[in-house]
């Protein structure tokens, strides 16, 4: 509720309506504020400058004649709304007059952000009038694009599709979805691909954070952040390594540093010294991309010392021992130093450090993920806390920082090519489960496919689609190319080996953007690049799809609570929201009928598009999983409208109900954190930290996932007696709930009668009616079973992690030392390189041309790729050039001075022109840039290939335009933070 503060009349003829309304505006933003605070508090000062003085540059326009000032008649509105740019999940009170936004307020009721921002949060607003958005549909035409209408649109790259799909198939077009979709329109977009007939599909954690869901989940079960930001001001020491959160996400530091103020030890491991590193009580800066002998090191103290927690990993983890013989016997103090570049002092120091201070959390994000050995540097950071007993514990955990808003939610039921949503595989099975919730025949889905193998085959990686057009046909493990992309949400320029990408993008029949803002995609397309690679058939769109704040629906953020947007304002110009966009495609396609079956319908600017709450019951009806079943729109809004009611540590609710609906708040953690099991009514809390044996499995408790099998080679996997969660009637290890196992403990009859018949013969996650989950849980036992976690994972290409170097590095003693995997013939559909591609550069001698480390990273300023918020006045000012970090003996050695102009060489052939900062934040033989520019390339401005009025205000280099091959050897992550440079005087 707003309080409306009179003005007297004379007042109000003494000022412009312009002067009135910032007036009243500022007294009527927050009840119970005065004007003084709130203006202390949102940082408007400059506006109200503006309406105490009337000063010149606020230039008086004359209205036309007849034209009324529209003074105290307005319609004010708040709407709450979450920011869109980092996975914190900041809220915001968006004010809206007469449809308008003209102001925002963080939320100081949220129990995740406390009424705080940081620059991007604080600059939302910009995106509800953003000058530099795509309004309409536009086509590319001899060179410039040119604007059509939706119709023409849709009509011609409908056509487009099923001129590719009876030439080449399904699989010939590709889609890149978007961690900026909401969960609604990430499982949409799943579903329609999967009704077009292909499993190539994906989306930006694939190149963020896929190492860390395959790496985690196959420790343990989940591949999620186990506790939450606020559980970290229950920390006693916290390790963050690859990770600069003050930048990043710069909202989570508020619970750090709370923390620290009783007592909270923090390290930070990086190989350069960030904002984060200025907080840390003790900073080890180590060589990009050896985490796994630094973590490693670290155990070889802790073992040495005796400082493992023995009863915990006796009870709840497999494989200790054979990780310990690996340790003692390759990563003595003197091999650590050797690779990472840490003396023994210090490494023996932080393992004190993380042993005397209990509980302790380790905290990464992409600067362990990005490797061609990710999958095995989260792992070793897994191990460190099963070593230490820290998995499952409030102020334990490994708390994993996602990157976009949605980032987590869009893993979790959106669009990857391994997965139906919520990590359901791609065996018939799982297509039978999802054929009956969509209430589709499973032989119709089927046959959408090229074959009955396809459909249960991957699908290509996004960090792949250019090899998927360009790689010889006879090499790809499907019948054709890619032959048209859709970018739906997604910055080219945040993918590596730039200088393909363009070739890639001319070789195509269709390529197809959509999003709020023409990307970077837009500029490459219509930039000009080599004759012999352009398709003179090719056909390019850009089709305006509306923000997250022109729409509603729930978003996910990194610890695993589900907060609901409401729709600030209508979709601006000719913008429309990604779900009326798939369907208005599918309507096209032939399954619109198949695609929106479940939901209801409502008009938006006239035209047809699916009620949003019914998308999040069909997933509510489907995801059991990983627990998207409890989480009702009702319950996620009743959350949203009481955020004062839970406690900033905990996330639990301090009791009271819902004024709206009655709804009781008891027990539940603030936006039910996943998993929130069983239906809506049986009112699960949700689970603030994972695996904690602490807590009745109905009040968030949990303990380790049984989803590798009951023994391996005769070793036990499951928990040992006694190691359970509080108040489970099995006191043991047991494996996964099915309907075997409750008729053998003899609970089946728990189950009605009509649940049985539907339950018979399937297991919990399969269970359409949840009734076998309510009975599991109703006896204190978890659905998925009670297992140890896995030191030894058998199924990855390192049981134990294993150091490898980059393909592409400095250090060619140490390759002979630490080679990379060997080359793999097929993996993700496609041929990937891995020794003869490093083998090659240590016999060319590459590492002298090119002798520099390059890594990359965020600013606070900008987000992802940067597109949008390069496009946002506000946040352009503050950060308005590319540059690279360079040690001051470097530059000195090279002739630089800070401020120049420099040009950067990598041995793709690419060279970009960025300034110099001369720092000595980077060492010697590293250098560093930050990977959200666009808009330049090779020294060219492309401002001339936008189309006109949408280019960003910043252009800049992209640093992936000269960035490397080279991908995980699990999921196909790109190699971004470890590859290698030269840097010369422009």
């Amino acid at each position: 509720m707003l309080l409306t503060k009179k003005s007297s009349h004379a007042a109000q003829v003494a000022s412009s309506p312009f002067v009135h309304s910032l007036r009243r505006g500022l007294s009527q933003a927050l009840p119970t504020m005065d004007r003084r605070s709130f203006l202390r508090r949102s940082g408007l000062g400059v506006g109200v400058g503006i309406a105490a003085s009337q000063l010149t540059l606020v230039k008086k326009s004359n209205a036309a004649e007849g034209a009324k000032a529209g003074i105290g008649d307005s319609k004010i509105e708040v709407r709450r709304t979450i920011c869109t740019h980092c996975s914190v999940g900041c809220a915001v009170d968006a004010v809206v007059e007469n449809g308008v936004w003209v102001r925002q307020e963080p939320v100081f009721d949220s129990p995740i952000n406390l009424g705080a921002h940081c620059a991007k949060g604080a600059a939302l607003r910009e995106h509800g009038h953003g000058e530099y958005r795509l309004r309409y549909p536009m086509k590319l035409v001899n060179g410039k694009y040119e604007r059509i209408s939706w119709d023409t649109a849709l009509n011609e790259i409908t056509a487009k599709m099923k001129e590719l799909r009876a030439a080449s198939g399904p699989d010939s077009v590709y889609f890149v979805g978007s961690s900026k979709h909401n969960n609604e329109q990430a499982y949409l977009l799943r579903k329609f691909v999967s009704f077009w007939g292909t499993n190539n599909c994906d989306h930006q954690a694939r190149i963020c954070h896929s190492t860390t869901v395959a790496g985690v989940a196959n420790t343990w079960g989940y591949g999620a952040m186990t506790n939450s930001y606020n559980d970290m001001q229950n920390s006693k020491v916290a390790l963050y390594i690859g990770s600069n959160a003050a930048e990043a996400h710069p909202v989570s530091m508020l619970h750090m540093l709370h923390a620290k103020e009783t007592g909270c030890k923090m390290i930070v491991v990086d190989p350069r010294f960030t904002r984060t590193a200025a907080k840390a009580d003790e900073y080890v800066r180590i060589r990009s991309g050896t985490d796994i002998p630094f973590l490693f090191g670290l155990l070889y103290h802790i073992f040495k010392n005796g400082w493992e927690d023995k009863k915990y990993i006796n009870d709840r983890v497999y494989g200790m021992e054979k990780v310990r013989e690996d340790v003692l016997a390759k990563w003595t103090p003197d091999k650590v130093e050797e690779a990472c570049g840490v003396k023994e002092d210090q490494m023996f120091k932080v393992a004190k450090m993380l042993h005397d201070n209990n509980p302790g959390t380790i905290v990464w994000c992409m600067g362990q993920t990005q490797h061609t050995i990710g999958n095995a540097m989260v792992r070793a950071s897994c191990i460190l806390q099963l070593a230490l007993g820290n998995v499952g514990k409030t102020g334990g955990g490994t708390n994993i920082f996602r990157g976009h808003d949605n980032v987590q939610g869009a893993t979790d039921v959106g669009p990857n090519p391994d997965s139906l949503p919520g990590y359901y595989g791609l065996a018939e099975g799982s297509w039978k489960h999802f054929a009956a919730v969509w209430g589709v025949d499973f032989e119709w889905i089927k046959k959408q496919y090229a074959s009955p193998a396809m459909m249960t085959k991957s699908g290509i990686t996004v960090s792949r689609w250019i090899d998927g057009v360009l790689e010889k046909n006879e090499l790809i493990d499907q019948d054709s190319n890619l032959r048209g992309v859709f970018f739906w949400g997604h910055a080219p320029n945040s993918q590596t080996r730039g200088l393909e990408m363009k070739r890639a993008m001319d070789k195509l029949d269709l390529l197809v953007v959509v999003d709020p803002y023409p990307s970077a995609t837009a500029a490459m397309a219509a930039m000009p690049g080599k004759a012999e690679d352009l398709n003179p058939n090719r056909a390019v769109y850009l089709l305006p799809a509306a923000t997250q704040f022109e729409t509603s629906g729930s978003c996910t953020a990194s610890n695993r609570s589900i907060q609901w947007r409401e729709k600030v304002i209508e979709p601006l110009w000719e913008s429309r929201s990604d779900h009326m966009i798939m369907h208005q495609f599918a309507e096209k396609l032939g399954f619109a009928a198949e695609l929106s079956k479940n939901y209801k319908m409502q008009k938006v600017k006239g035209m047809d598009e699916p009620v949003i709450e019914d998308i999040l019951r069909e997933i509510n009806k489907s995801v059991w999983t990983i627990g998207y079943t409890g989480q009702s729109p009702e319950r996620l809004k009743a959350h949203m409208r009481n955020m004062h009611l839970f406690d900033v540590k905990t996330l639990k609710s301090k009791g009271g109900k819902d004024k709206e609906t009655g709804y009781d708040f008891g027990g539940d953690y603030f936006g039910l954190p996943w998993p929130c099991y069983g239906t809506p009514e049986l009112k699960h809390p949700g689970s603030p930290n994972l695996y904690d044996t602490s807590k009745h499995v109905m009040e968030g408790g949990g303990n380790f996932r049984a989803n590798f099998g009951v023994e391996k080679d005769g070793v036990n996997l499951l928990a040992e007696d006694g190691s359970h969660s509080v108040g489970s009637e099995i006191t043991t290890g047991y494996p996964e709930f099915d309907h075997v196992l409750l008729k053998k403990l003899g609970w089946w009859d728990d189950l009605s009668d009509a649940e049985k018949a539907k339950a018979e013969g399937k297991n919990w996650k399969t269970d359409p009616t949840g009734a076998i989950i309510r009975v599991a849980m109703n006896h204190g036992c978890h659905p998925f079973g009670n297992a140890k976690a896995r030191a030894v994972v058998w199924n990855f290409p390192d049981a134990i992690p294993q150091h490898r170097e980059p393909l592409y590095g400095t250090r060619p003693d140490l390759m002979a030392k630490y080679p990379t995997h060997d080359d793999k013939k097929a993996f993700w559909r496609l041929p990937t390189l891995y020794k003869s591609v490093q083998e090659k550069n240590v016999a060319d001698k590459v590492h002298e041309k090119f002798p520099l480390i390059l890594s990359s990273g965020r600013l606070v300023e900008y987000e992802g790729g940067g597109e949008e918020t390069r496009s946002n006045p506000w946040l352009a000012e503050l950060q308005q050039e590319s540059f690279v970090e360079i040690n001051p003996k470097t530059a000195a050695d090279r002739g630089i001075r800070n401020g120049e102009r420099v040009w950067l060489s990598s041995p793709t052939g690419a060279r970009i022109n960025v300034q110099a900062l001369v720092t000595e934040r980077v060492a010697p033989d590293t250098v560093w840039m930050p990977f959200h520019f666009s808009g330049r390339w090779q020294g060219a401005d492309m401002l001339a290939y936008y189309p006109k009025g949408a280019a960003p205000v910043v252009r800049g280099e992209a640093v992936n335009t000269a960035t490397t091959y080279g991908y995980d050897s699990v999921t196909m992550m790109q190699e971004t933070k470890t590859t290698i440079c030269n840097v010369e005087r422009a």
